[in-house]
């Protein structure tokens, strides 16, 4: 039997190589749990009242595209942002979660050919996974472009030689940046949408942790391709309950962008997509609606910036992470320094290298451990300490 080729020189996945490298030893604590970015805190209780007030709608197809009440929220929440108007018909449609749109953009967006050429995907190096598979898919050539200490921790896609831009049709950017809690300035912003007006090439903007943050919200793509008076089909949105709202088994993600991108999602969603459910649609309108839930679990987490720091506090190459929940740690190696953590204190991080691509000695990630601040205060802080006395003493 004949398998396809275009997957067989994927890596493991992230997960599955963090359990070959650590489960066959035993830890050397009680376990803590800090490698995915699954969070912790409470959601609003009452959204669970707002299912079951909806269940009846269980019994029914979902739209395809996303109730109008949901889109109307996802709309006035994009307003209230990001200060821009978009018509929730033309301009949004409900995700199953941003992995799916971040996969189906590729899809329904991304030529076959650029200029009779196989056109080129730039992806942050490291990145979320789905951006490779998803450039992979369509028949891309997944360029990684480093993002490191070096372009503060962002990619510097300016630099890139101009024939691999002329072959560019689709740039992905996640801002605050997974893992690295880098953020994207409003001059960033506005410096990639130049560069993808003059190539010619779309941005697919990830800004799924753009509601847990330090001090200042990190500015939005939408908003400085408005002010730019950009092509409304040049950028597209990508964000989601996960983060901002402790719901990632909700499932609800927006995508966001001009009317021909979003009908052309649209359509290829009608044939292949799994819209959510009715009740949950129905939650999801509430909770996009809603920003006192949101205030709470952002002062949680800068909580826990504040214990990071101090855990943290004259190790060399600690950078406090501007946004986001995760800490981006320099060690000598990661899988060496995940495996020493795990037998030595039980405690489970994930190491860098499994989020970039490269050869051993130009992999980004190589140097670095990934850890998820989303266990409750202590546990995190129990995990972080012990983390540090391991690694760093």
């Amino acid at each position: 039997m004949n398998y396809p080729e275009r997957f067989s020189n994927l890596p493991a996945y992230a997960f599955p190589r963090l359990r070959a490298l650590l489960d066959h030893h035993e830890p050397g604590g009680d376990v803590v749990h800090m490698t995915i970015g699954e969070p912790k805190h409470d959601f609003p209780a009452w959204v669970t009242d707002v299912i079951l007030e909806n269940a009846a709608g269980f019994q029914g197809y979902p739209p395809n595209e996303g109730s109008g009440d949901l889109r109307a929220a996802i709309a006035r929440w994009i307003d209230r942002r990001y200060g821009v108007q978009m018509d929730p018909e033309m301009n949004i449609m409900a995700l199953n979660g941003t992995r799916e749109g971040l996969y189906n953009a590729a899809m329904a967006l991304c030529p076959e050919q650029k200029y009779g050429q196989q056109p080129i995907v730039l992806c942050p190096n490291p990145f979320y996974q789905v951006y490779m598979v998803a450039s992979i898919s369509v028949g891309a050539r997944p360029y990684f472009v480093p993002a490191t200490a070096a372009t503060g921790h962002l990619p510097d896609y300016a630099s890139l030689p101009q024939d691999v831009l002329n072959r560019t049709a689709v740039a992905y950017i996640c801002s605050p940046a997974n893992p690295q809690g880098a953020v994207a300035s409003r001059e960033y912003w506005a410096e990639l949408i130049r560069l993808a007006e003059q190539y010619d090439f779309r941005i697919f903007a990830d800004e799924c942790y753009s509601e847990i943050y330090r001090d200042a919200a990190p500015t939005g793509v939408l908003t400085v391709a408005q002010e730019l008076g950009a092509d409304p089909e040049r950028v597209t949105l990508f964000n989601s309950l996960s983060k901002r709202s402790n719901l990632a088994g909700l499932r609800s993600g927006l995508i966001a962008g001009g009317p021909e991108s979003i009908k052309r999602v649209k359509q290829l969603r009608a044939y292949s997509g799994a819209p959510l459910p009715s009740p949950l649609q129905a939650a999801a309108a509430k909770v996009w609606a809603d920003e006192v839930h949101v205030q709470q679990n952002r002062a949680l987490y800068q909580e826990k910036y504040a214990i990071a720091d101090q855990v943290f506090a004259g190790v060399q190459g600690y950078m406090p992470p501007e946004a986001g929940f995760f800490l981006w740690l320099p060690v000598d190696d990661g899988e060496q320094a995940a495996l020493k953590l795990w037998q030595e204190t039980g405690v489970r991080v994930l190491p860098g290298a499994y989020l970039s691509q490269g050869d051993p000695g130009q992999n980004p990630g190589k140097g670095f451990i990934r850890v998820a601040m989303v266990a409750p205060k202590t546990e995190m802080q129990r995990g972080l300490s012990r983390l540090r006395d391991c690694i760093y003493s």
